[in-house]
C-alpha cells in the first residue's frame, strides 16, 4: 500500500508550496493534464495557468505535462504553455519516465509528479522513486476508464486510511 501514498497531498495544485520543493532540490515538475491542471473538457489553458506556468519557469523549474491522453489532447497545452509533453504516457509504467530520466539531466531524487490519481500518478512516482504529490480532481467529469480507476482508487483510499496512511481532505506536505 505504501506504493499508493503520496509524499505530499494538497487540495489543488495552487496550494503547493514550490519555493519549499526548491529548497528541497526538486528541479523538475512533471503534472498530468486532466483534473490537475484542467477539467477533462476544457481544451486551451486559461490565464490562470499561463501565469503559473511562467511562475514555475521563473522559479527556475523544467515543467513537462506527462499524460495519458493523446497528443491532441496534449499538444495545445504545450504550444501555449511554452512547455515540454509527453502523451500516451501510460503511467503508472515506467517507460516513459525512463525516457525523461534519457532526456534530461535529472536525478529521481530532483523530479516532482503533480496528479489526481493514486493508481496512475501516485503510484508511478513512487515507483519511480520521485516525490509524489497527489491534488483533488479538479472536475466530476472523467473519462470511462478515469471511472473505472476510480473504483479501484477508492478501495485503495480505504485501506490507506484504515492503516492511518492518507485521508482524503487531510492535506500535508
Amino acid at each position: 500500500m505504501d506504493f499508493f501514498r503520496p509524499d505530499i497531498y494538497k487540495q489543488s495544485i495552487y496550494n503547493i508550496d514550490f519555493l519549499e520543493l526548491k529548497r528541497h532540490g526538486i528541479k523538475c515538475l512533471l503534472f498530468d493534464l486532466d483534473n490537475t491542471l484542467v477539467p477533462i473538457d476544457v481544451v486551451m489553458p486559461d490565464k490562470k495557468l499561463l501565469d503559473f506556468f511562467l511562475y514555475l519557469e521563473d522559479l527556475g523549474f523544467k515543467v513537462i505535462i506527462l499524460s495519458n491522453a493523446s497528443k491532441k489532447r496534449v499538444q495545445p497545452f504545450k504550444e501555449k504553455c511554452n512547455v515540454d509533453s509527453s502523451f500516451y504516457s501510460r503511467k503508472p509504467f515506467k517507460k516513459k519516465y525512463l525516457k525523461i530520466l534519457e532526456i534530461y539531466p535529472f536525478k529521481d531524487t530532483e523530479i516532482a509528479c503533480i496528479g489526481d490519481q493514486l493508481l496512475t500518478d501516485i503510484l508511478g512516482a513512487n515507483r519511480m522513486g520521485f516525490t509524489s504529490i497527489l491534488v483533488n480532481p479538479i472536475s466530476s467529469k472523467e473519462k470511462i476508464s478515469t471511472k473505472m480507476n476510480r473504483v479501484f482508487e477508492r478501495f485503495v483510499y480505504r485501506r490507506l486510511k484504515k492503516r492511518g496512511l492518507l485521508e482524503k481532505g487531510v492535506y500535508y506536505e
